[in-house]
């Protein structure tokens, strides 16, 4: 297909999306590119979206690859939602409830559908939501996602810390519950236009304290009790207590709306009701400097030693943050210990060639 490519609409230190014009038809639609020599991730990107479809995920157009500058370019093609994204929303003006129900809904139509089609997205959270004005929100970036059980290349957890799952945070496993988690995150990320944990210091310190403190996410005040049951099925520490996407589809929060295009439109004011509304004045910043931990050196029995030993100070963890990727890579010490980490705007992808925790 001959297209042309518009304006960049997002960038990393390597992957771009732009908007790209059919030279044919004149649709629009999005270009996700990058070097060939680099473009593995995305390649297992093309894999997993190219075997969707639902009117709840972003839709797959195809794949290219195009010689531009003298650099051969790998290219993916899908729908382009001008509306942007859930985040975008809810940071401009909180959402109403209806809105966040109506919002929700969607979100949970996808993941069943993930879900039921064996796979499991790993990095759900306001962004990666986008959001069109006729057909709602759709789920999107696949960069983290994996098939469940499938035996991959490489072990790993991606995503982003601050809406891990606590199992996650640990470590352990990343399946379908933990996109149960990050979808209560994102609930409360709509409700509250900020982010689901508050009063984060660095990342080891959100990491620590969603994986082994007991705690969750603070759930806003002002959620009628309906919202309030939702996330608690949602934000349930043991990933076998939490609700399936399909059980929550059940849930009297998610009652479709009548009144889908006004109800939605419409925004609560930015102003307490009250001075013992809290979750307002939470609504901060999203501070997604989550960024990157160099772990190298440091070993142990227990994940909470290795949290433990970061935070202390022991091996000289690293904080950098300068919104692009950023990659390390930990070479086989003679150990059978072998890694890889990739950071952008506070998402992560790990990755390790065995199955130790970090």
């Amino acid at each position: 297909m001959e297209w042309t490519r518009g304006r960049t609409v997002g960038r990393g230190s390597s992957a771009t999306v732009s908007a790209a014009t059919s030279c044919h038809s004149g649709d629009t639609f999005a270009v996700k590119s990058v070097e060939l020599s680099l473009s593995g991730i995305l390649q297992r990107e093309q894999r997993i979206l190219s075997s969707l479809s639902s009117p709840h995920v972003v839709g797959y157009i195809g794949c290219e690859i195009t010689n531009e500058s003298n650099k051969l370019v790998y290219n993916l093609l899908m729908e382009y939602l001008p509306g942007g994204t859930i985040a975008d929303i809810s940071r401009d003006r909180r959402l109403n409830e209806p809105g966040i129900g109506f919002y929700t809904r969607q979100i949970v139509q996808g993941l069943e559908y993930l879900h039921s089609s064996g796979i499991a997205h790993c990095d759900i959270k306001g962004h990666n939501i986008l959001v069109c004005e006729k057909s709602g929100a759709k789920i999107a970036d696949f960069g983290c996602a994996r098939w469940l059980n499938a035996a991959e290349e490489e072990a790993g957890i991606g995503g982003t810390p601050m809406y891990f799952a606590p199992e996650v945070a640990r470590g352990e496993e990343q399946g379908c519950p933990a996109d149960i988690w990050a979808l209560g995150c994102t609930v409360i990320e709509m409700a509250t236009g900020g982010p689901p944990w508050t009063r984060v210091e660095n990342p080891v310190s959100i990491l620590y304290r969603i994986g082994f403190s007991g705690e969750i996410p603070v759930v806003p005040g002002f959620l009628s009790d309906e919202g309030k049951d939702f996330l608690s099925k949602c934000l349930r520490t043991d990933p076998r207590e939490r609700w399936t996407a399909k059980q929550l589809l059940r849930h009297p929060f998610l009652r479709e709306s009548n009144s889908e295009g006004e109800q939605i439109l419409e925004f609560v004011s930015d102003s307490p009701t009250c001075v013992l509304d809290q979750g307002v004045w939470n609504s901060i910043e999203e501070r997604e400097t989550l960024d990157v931990v160099t772990c190298e050196g440091i070993r142990s029995d227990s994940p909470a030693e290795r949290i433990g030993r970061l935070s202390s100070g022991s091996g000289v963890p690293h904080w950098r943050w300068d919104g692009d990727w950023i990659r390390i890579r930990r070479s086989n010490r003679g150990d059978g210990i072998s890694g890889e980490l990739e950071v952008e705007n506070g998402k992560c992808l790990i990755t390790v060639s065995d199955s130790s925790n970090f």
